[in-house]
């Protein structure tokens, strides 16, 4: 008897699914235990695991599609079962279905006979036997829209499984897009530089002269009214957009450039010429493949203004630069990072407690502390443990705000702000009261080495009650921090820097470092926050005080 596999709930808030790989395929045997696939919640990428033996006779979501909780995810039964049946009823449940027509499906699992289904009653959320409807995935847990960065196939192209069909720009990255289907590109839903929700129609992949009309209407994109109206809104303007062209034969990169007069079609390395020369490609002719500029056109270009009769008498000098910029699109990423500090700093009243801190122990037990063999601790390092010891003490400060409640942390779980190319991520170092230098010190470098290549986990960077961040390696004196909600406080490190300082009366030459702590008000008050800062000051400037 056929078992029907569902979406399962893999997190307490889980609501839907995205299939991010099967590791089984259909007609192979399953075995209780076998991992089905790696699903992706909203927390993680989760195994899951077949609790059922039998033939794997049908995948009803594909490798990058999303779901809801107890959609169709596969079905599982003896090799020679028919289960179209099952199909047909799981087609009649909707999306919000209640238990009675969840119920039918199971019923359906059980007859032997169906009706098959007619193309013509199909209703919005099926399609013809063969087409795909490729949506915008969810390539990140933050993901909530995509933009096509560039179209690696165009309408038209064959298609084969695994083929790269667009790179897409996450709020984390530009990913490759892989089609995890056969057919044909019948259908571009955004054209390069657009952006739309997750789960917007992205593409259609089908039998080669199938009508398309009827299954992009019925798909009832939820945006579709939004990008119409932004479309009809946006200036033209000129963008320079890196994309790639391939056909059967051969391969090249080039430059697309949008402007007023079309698209003109430039060569990597004719492009760099015309911006250090500083000629305008727009005015240039080009000679190769389908009007694309190439090097010899941009070598061979002459300006109008510069063709003149030699025996005209020189006229005044007048300079003849032209005033130019670059656009740049927002990436996803910026967008998050625009959205959650705007939000935290126009909901939190922040307010900012200076102090500067005596590190001439802090060298010094450093400077010790390094000496150990396959020893290593940066500055940065002892704050960290610092701050963790500190916090234990002030726990006000190590608290979050919600609208209905605060909640105290018992726990120190301490975020480390990373700058990467296209913004900022913060790692969790959690438990760090608990964890040694060492320990901390190699906890940070992993991160910081595998934020820099995008390589975090979602788990990595959740759950911190305060947040660090150090500028100090970039020469910056002093600086303040917008901070990390729910958190209540985040730190602002500034360098050592050398200063004559007073010492019993006598100036010396000291080394300092100046810290900002930015401070909720709706949590923390002035004297909480200050007594917090007496308390690090006595782990920073007395670090010995950290190992007792």
């Amino acid at each position: 008897m056929a078992e029907i596999i569902n979406m399962p709930r893999l997190s307490d808030t889980m609501e839907e699914g995205t299939v991010a790989t099967w590791l089984k395929k259909v007609g192979d045997k399953i075995e209780e235990g076998d991992i089905l696939a790696e699903i992706e919640t909203d927390k993680a990428t989760m195994e899951f695991e077949s609790f059922h033996e039998g033939t794997l006779l049908h995948i009803g979501v594909q490798e990058g599609e999303t779901t809801k909780v107890d959609e169709l995810l596969a079905i599982i039964g003896d090799a020679d079962e028919d289960v179209t049946a099952i199909l047909s009823a799981a087609k009649a449940v909707s999306k919000n279905s209640d238990n009675d027509s969840a119920s039918a499906v199971e019923k359906a699992g059980n007859e032997n006979t169906s009706e098959p289904v007619e193309v013509d009653s199909l209703r919005k959320d099926e399609v013809p036997e063969g087409v795909i409807m490729v949506t915008m995935p969810r390539l990140s847990d933050t993901m909530e829209e995509g933009t096509v960065a560039t179209w690696l196939k165009k309408v038209g192209d064959k298609i084969e499984e695994g083929d790269i069909l667009a790179e897409i720009e996450t709020d984390k990255a530009t990913m490759e897009f892989e089609s995890f289907n056969e057919g044909t590109l019948l259908y571009i839903g955004l054209d390069e530089g657009e952006s739309a929700k997750v789960d917007a129609l992205l593409a259609i992949i089908g039998p080669a002269g199938t009508s398309t009309s009827a299954l992009v209407s019925d798909f009832a994109v939820a945006s579709s009214d939004d990008k119409t109206e932004s479309k009809a809104e946006a200036p033209k303007k000129e963008k320079v957009v890196i994309s790639t062209e391939r056909s059967d034969e051969k391969s090249h990169n080039q430059a697309s450039i949008e402007s007023a007069n079309g698209r003109l079609f430039v060569s990597p390395l004719a492009k760099k010429m015309a911006d250090e020369k500083g000629i305008n490609l727009s005015q240039v002719q080009g000679s190769g493949e389908n009007g694309r500029i190439v090097k010899r056109d941009v070598e061979n270009f002459v300006p109008a203004a510069a063709v003149t009769n030699s025996s005209a008498p020189v006229a005044k000098f007048v300079p003849s630069g032209q005033e130019n910029f670059d656009e740049v699109k927002h990436s996803q990423m910026r967008k998050v990072i625009a959205k959650r500090l705007g939000e935290s700093k126009f909901t939190a009243p922040h307010y900012y407690l200076a102090v500067e801190f005596n590190m001439d122990n802090a060298i010094a037990f450093r400077q010790q502390f390094n000496s150990i063999p396959d020893t290593k601790i940066s500055y940065n390092d002892i704050i960290v443990k610092a701050c963790a010891l500190a916090l234990r003490q002030h726990p006000q400060v190590n608290s979050q705000w919600f609208d209905d409640r605060m909640r105290l942390n018992n726990h120190v779980h301490i975020g480390v702000a990373v700058a990467v190319e296209d913004g900022l991520v913060v790692p969790v170092v959690r438990f760090a009261n608990e964890q040694s230098l060492p320990q901390i010190g190699a906890a940070v470098r992993d991160y910081a080495g595998r934020a820099r290549k995008k390589k975090l986990t979602p788990q990595e960077m959740e759950g911190s009650t305060f947040t660090i961040s150090n500028l100090g390696m970039f020469g910056i004196e002093s600086f303040t921090s917008i901070i990390n909600q729910p958190n209540s406080a985040i730190l602002s490190v500034g360098n050592i820097i050398q200063k004559p300082v007073v010492k019993e009366g006598q100036i010396v030459v000291g080394n300092t470092m100046k810290l900002t702590l930015a401070c909720d008000h709706r949590t923390v008050d002035g004297a909480t926050g200050s007594m917090f800062l007496q308390t690090l000051k006595g782990y920073i400037e007395n670090p010995v005080t950290m190992l007792v």
